[in-house]
């Protein structure tokens, strides 16, 4: 029994933002536990790549090209993933990403942050990031009976950052959504559930965690600082909780939960 609690074996996996560092990770770790696993995004060279490494491990996946702030792109993209793949049973969201131009500083202060930019940075990480895609795959998985839809939130949703608040107030809507979407669709079988990562270094915030000399900024000296680990996370480690909350032997009675991979990011108080 215990063996079989993560084994997803007959699962179809859809990784939104598989073209990145963490959904990359995110989409091998599922499909070496045994899932079928649809990379999709926009980056057809980054998403061959994440293919290759799955099948080079003896998985199987497949490239999809589609935009997750594109709602056409979303349903063809599930067409051909369920003609190649079976249907969809778990979808991941992980695409997003903050925005340089919403970055507040005393160059660019909160007051000069423009409408267009702040809609630019809810389209990317709740709209695309959440929204889209779960109007997209979520009705198909209730009216199948199962599913398991694995949101990626932040820690500055629970406590917002100072400088990013655009991508704080997106991310803090992606859990509102997640919770709503829980209790939407949990007579129907679907899951519906969050992971907030703490800091790990990946493309979009390197710049901001290292200097060029490899030593941490003020800034990420500052998180460590916050961190009672005292270290960032390294990709592999949010492998474990997405197979936690996508295998239905393993949580198939836990929906609208926020499950916080952060090093105690969240606990540290003083």
């Amino acid at each position: 029994m215990v063996s079989n609690l993560f084994d997803l074996s007959g699962e179809v996996a859809v990784v939104i933002g598989a073209t990145g560092a963490l959904g990359g990770a995110l989409a091998e770790g599922l499909a070496h536990a045994g899932a079928s696993v649809a990379v999709l995004g926009r980056n057809s060279e980054r998403g061959q790549a994440c293919v290759r490494r799955i099948e080079a491990a003896g998985g199987k996946a497949q490239f999809f090209s589609a935009d997750a702030q594109d709602g056409d792109m979303l349903a063809r993209a599930h067409v051909e993933v369920q003609a190649a793949l079976g249907a969809p049973t778990i979808l991941v969201n992980a695409a997003g990403g903050n925005n340089p131009e919403v970055t507040v500083s005393e160059e660019h202060p909160f007051e000069k942050i423009t409408v267009q930019d702040w809609r630019a940075n809810f389209d990317m990480n709740l709209v695309g990031g959440a929204l889209l895609p779960c109007q997209e795959f979520g009705p198909a998985m209730a009216a199948r009976g199962r599913g398991s839809i694995i949101n990626i939130a932040s820690v500055s949703a629970h406590l917002p950052l100072s400088r990013v608040v655009a991508y704080s107030a997106a991310k803090a809507a992606v859990l509102s959504l997640t919770k709503f979407l829980a209790r939407e669709w949990a007579r129907s079988g679907v899951r519906v559930n969050s992971i907030t990562p703490g800091f790990f270094p990946a493309e979009q915030n390197r710049a901001l965690l290292f200097q060029p000399n490899g030593n941490p900024t003020p800034r990420a000296q500052a998180i460590l600082g916050h961190t009672p680990m005292a270290r960032f996370g390294e990709a592999g480690e949010l492998v474990g909780a997405a197979i936690f909350l996508a295998s239905p032997s393993a949580s198939g009675f836990v929906t609208g939960t926020d499950l916080q991979v952060d090093g105690g990011f969240l606990s540290q108080t003083i």
